[in-house]
């Protein structure tokens, strides 16, 4: 099995850091995550006017 790269730098990871190959590497990661750096898209939906707002989920 071919070893696991960073997916930060893309260098071999670390087993006191995995999925990460350092520190460094790590607070890359934590960082984009707080600071909104990664984020999943969404489509907006148009409420439909007949339907109360409540009644939307």
């Amino acid at each position: 099995r071919p070893s696991a790269k960073c997916p930060i730098c893309d260098e071999a990871t670390s087993k006191d850091y995995a999925p990460f190959c350092s520190k460094r590497c790590a607070d890359v990661d934590l960082h984009r995550w707080l600071s909104g750096g990664y984020a999943i898209p969404a489509v907006e939906q148009e409420l439909d006017s007949d339907m109360p707002e409540d009644a939307v989920t």
